[in-house]
């Protein structure tokens, strides 16, 4: 298995601030809400305990009640616009070059999921974890996360479920992670080689202090993009 992150690693930035900016923008989520997701990606930054179900249902206040097929078409189409050009080349040559190892190539990422399935469609990954929203019984989205979103920890878990369903308990083996925040650490530290991809702060000195190679995969995106 070789595992990437998305945000950050994949893609230069974060899909999910961008969605959010787009959301603001589009008046589709009230000041209020925009305040609350700016505050909890102030403690974020400085590290402090957060509900990731909580943020991800205030993003998806914008499509509570929404049909799916609609709010992934949206997600599809931002996907197209925004995101797309920020894809690094340089994940996608890791990626094939995994691929052309004999890898199975997995993104596993803490944004959500059409977002991720979208840029599956046109980049060297066959499988993909990310973050579901729950559907009601008539086939609308709300504003909560199916399981956990996938961040930290449960980064790993999922993997590890998701190998153990499709390979068998102890038929697979963790090759490669590539991730770029600190929060990625329990998923590196389980890969035979991890990396460090243009690494936030915590992630820099993590990798340093363990040995871990430190990939820059930075690429320039004009600021009207």
């Amino acid at each position: 298995m070789a595992v990437f992150d998305f945000d950050g690693t994949s893609i230069e930035g974060s899909s999910p601030s961008w969605l959010v900016n787009r959301l603001i923008f589009e008046r589709r989520i009230t000041f209020l809400t925009s305040v609350k997701i700016g505050l909890w990606g102030l403690a974020y930054k400085w590290r402090l305990p957060q509900n990731e179900a909580w943020v991800r249902g205030q993003v998806f206040s914008a499509f509570d009640g929404r049909p799916k097929e609609e709010v992934d078409v949206y997600l599809r189409r931002f996907y197209d616009t925004y995101i797309a050009k920020r894809f690094r080349p340089a994940a996608d040559e890791a990626m094939q070059q995994r691929v052309d190892e004999g890898c199975e190539v997995i993104v596993v990422s803490a944004t959500f999921e059409p977002i991720v399935l979208r840029a599956m469609e046109d980049h060297p990954f066959t499988a993909q974890i990310s973050t579901r929203m729950r559907l009601r019984e008539d086939g609308t989205y709300s504003c909560e996360v199916e399981g956990r979103p996938m961040e930290g920890d449960e980064k790993i878990a999922a993997l590890r479920h998701w190998c153990d369903g499709r390979f068998g308990e102890g038929n697979w083996v963790l090759a490669y992670a590539y991730g770029d925040h600190h929060s990625d650490i329990p998923l590196l530290s389980a890969a035979e080689h991890p990396f460090a991809v243009s690494p936030n702060s915590g992630l820099k000195k993590y990798a340093k202090a363990h040995g871990w190679p430190i990939l820059d995969w930075s690429i320039d995106v004009p600021k009207d993009a």
